[in-house]
């Protein structure tokens, strides 16, 4: 079984390449997610309302990433382009993983610096 940790890191590369398929297959049919910007049960409902982002995400780098048994804490700079600008935005992301699948996801960032990159 693959580690909390390179389920996460699979996760995140497919989703910000916008391989939708391939993120949607490493997160649990009851996938919960919480961030300052979206709250949703539901691995569908979570795709539904965030896909969209994979559009303005150009990468990420791994800042620190911590590992307790099936859950994963990491802390990343994701790369945002958009009309508005460019530029990236630390986020720390706590996941816990069960049967090789994201179960939930607790998502913390600066809204402010994010919105600083959105078109009006």
């Amino acid at each position: 079984m693959a580690s909390a940790s390179k389920v996460f890191n699979d996760y995140l590369t497919a989703f910000e390449s916008g391989d939708m398929e391939r993120a949607r297959s490493l997160a649990a049919e009851d996938f919960s997610f919480v961030g300052p910007t979206l709250q949703v049960e539901g691995k569908d409902a979570f795709f539904e309302a965030a896909s969209g982002l994979s559009s303005i995400l150009k990468g990420h780098t791994i800042l620190k990433q911590f590992e307790d048994g099936d859950e994963v804490c990491s802390i990343y700079d994701f790369e945002i382009e958009t009309p508005a600008g460019s530029g990236s935005v630390t986020m720390s992301e706590w996941c816990t993983v069960r049967d090789g699948r994201l179960t939930s996801a607790r998502l913390v960032f600066d809204t402010a610096a994010f919105n600083a990159l959105m078109p009006a």
